[in-house]
C-alpha cells in the first residue's frame, strides 16, 4: 500500500531522481529520531513503522508548500509555533 504520492523527495544522493520541485506542490518533512536502530519494519497494516529492534522512536512532521518566492512552513504559525 503507497500512502505517498510522487515525486519522492529522496534524503540521500539518487542519480537517477530529476523530478523537478515546482510552484504549487505540497512537501512532508518527516525526521524519526531513534533510540536504537534506525533500521524499521512496516507492520501488516501497511502505515505503522516501528524500529527492528522496539527501542524507543519519535517521529513528527512539518507540510512545506513550494512558492515562486521559495517555500513556506505551513505548520507554523504566524507567532513561530507549531
Amino acid at each position: 500500500m503507497r500512502n505517498h504520492l510522487d515525486p519522492q523527495v529522496l534524503h540521500y544522493y539518487d542519480p537517477r531522481a530529476r523530478t523537478p520541485i515546482e510552484e504549487g506542490m505540497f512537501f512532508t518533512v518527516e525526521p524519526m529520531l531513534t533510540m536504537g536502530s534506525p533500521d524499521h519494519v512496516v507492520w501488516p497494516d501497511g502505515w505503522t513503522a516501528v524500529t527492528v529492534d522496539g527501542r524507543r522512536a519519535a517521529q513528527f512532521e512539518h507540510t512545506l508548500v513550494v512558492t515562486r518566492d521559495g517555500a513556506e512552513i505551513l505548520t507554523i504559525g504566524p507567532d513561530g509555533r507549531p
